[in-house]
């Protein structure tokens, strides 16, 4: 029997911004993964950024394009980014696929999904298309109107298995084609934190640890594939820290794996101990971004009391008593509840610490609390609305923005 041709597609990104700050299709790999036994599959990605940093992040091709009708009054210029629609085209026109899995990332990033799909409908009209991802499941009546055959909304595969007529088997993601020099691993699965702000509990309802054994495997199988860094996808990396990142690093020890890691994902710093900071750093983690927010009492509690001020000054101790070079604070601009004076005092309080700060803009998520009250001043519904960019000048002004970020250059100079 002819195993099915899967083709995998990581779309480009129609946005004000975007960087490859250790971005790769984690969950679309992972499925790949489960179907490498029963099907031949293809990837094309169109998010491969030159030249690289040091730890393996990089620019992606880009070209200015028009800004939609939604963004008339944003002053910034929107742009398309990742490899270029006809090189996709030329590639579509050299095969025949069965399926095409389609990784959707942020809400507001669907512009790129809608020409990945109109390309294969053209081009490849006999396979079957399956979208998935973050869009997919928080904006899934949205998602259908793209055209897709199969919209993955949530966790549940098996309307994927049954489209494809095969039974998934447990194997590592499948990173071939996808690695260049970094790829990410997941050692949990949700938070037992409930932010106002954030989609992970609407995504991943439940927090679990996944096997030590599992993981392990995929960092094996990274640095056998060339990878020199590593980037943690986990939500809550040090939450449980003895059932995960523990062991983990032990393992890793063990194995004496050649690779950095990295903590884009905000690590929050009530779980980071003396014990905890000096096993990360001697394990070979080299950069630690700590989710801070807010350095507000108030603003904190309000939001889901996370992390509380002191706790994020002790933990940066612990960090830098460990030796940790590459500590950065993750802050909030934007954000309905936090005015710009606070995102100047939280600015100035991590600044005193020592730590270099990194200004996150609001996205108001569909689902979340704090998402959905902003329905009185955007159209949820429509997901350009979620565009972190155009959010944040829309409740700041687009001087204010540029006075923060001007003052956030200011202060990481001088640090």
């Amino acid at each position: 029997m002819k195993r099915p041709a899967i083709l995998l597609v990581n779309p480009p990104i129609y946005d004000f911004t975007a960087y490859d700050f250790w971005l790769r299709p984690y969950g679309m790999l992972r499925v790949a993964g489960r179907l490498r036994h029963a099907c031949s599959i293809t990837g094309f990605d169109f998010l491969v950024s030159e030249p690289r940093d040091a730890w393996g992040r990089g620019r992606y091709r880009e070209e200015i394009v028009a800004r939609p009708g939604h963004f008339g009054d944003i002053p910034r210029r929107f742009r398309r980014f990742g490899r270029s629609r006809e090189e996709f085209r030329h590639f579509l026109k050299g095969g025949r696929f069965d399926a095409a899995l389609v990784q959707a990332g942020m809400t507001y990033w669907y512009l790129g999904v809608r020409e990945v799909i109109e390309d294969l409908q053209e081009l490849q009209p006999d396979a079957k298309t399956v979208l998935g991802g973050t869009y997919a499941s928080l904006c899934s009546d949205h998602a259908r109107s793209l055209g897709a055959d199969l919209v993955v909304d949530g966790a549940d595969l098996e309307p994927l298995w049954r489209m494809l007529g095969v039974t998934p088997a447990d194997s590592p993601p499948l990173w071939d084609g996808f690695v260049r020099g970094a790829g990410v691993v997941k050692l949990t699965e949700g938070c037992p934190f409930r932010c106002s702000y954030c989609s992970v509990p609407v995504l991943f309802p439940h927090f679990s640890v996944r096997p030590t054994g599992e993981c392990l495997e995929e960092a094996r199988q990274l640095a056998q594939l060339g990878a020199q860094h590593i980037a943690f996808y986990d939500d809550a990396l040090l939450f449980r820290a003895s059932e995960g990142i523990v062991p983990f690093l032990e393992a890793v020890a063990r194995e004496r794996l050649n690779v950095s890691f990295h903590t884009p994902n905000a690590l929050n710093a009530r779980f980071l101990t003396p014990e905890l900071a000096r096993q990360m750093v001697g394990s070979g983690v080299q950069s630690f971004f700590l989710g801070l927010e807010s350095s507000s009492s108030e603003w904190q509690a309000a939001t889901g009391g996370k992390v509380r001020s002191q706790e994020f000054s002790d933990a940066v101790t612990c960090l830098k008593e460990a030796g940790a070079r590459f500590i950065t604070a993750y802050l909030i601009a934007g954000h309905p509840d936090s005015e710009a004076a606070q995102v100047e005092d939280s600015m100035r309080f991590a600044h005193e610490l020592g730590v270099r700060i990194m200004l996150a803009e609001f996205a108001p998520i569909p689902g979340t609390p704090d998402g959905e009250r902003c329905r009185e001043w955007v159209d949820i519904g429509e997901p350009l609305s979620h565009n972190k960019t155009a959010f944040t000048i829309r409740r700041l002004g687009a001087d204010r923005v540029n006075q923060l970020k001007s003052l956030c250059r200011e202060l990481n100079c001088s640090g």
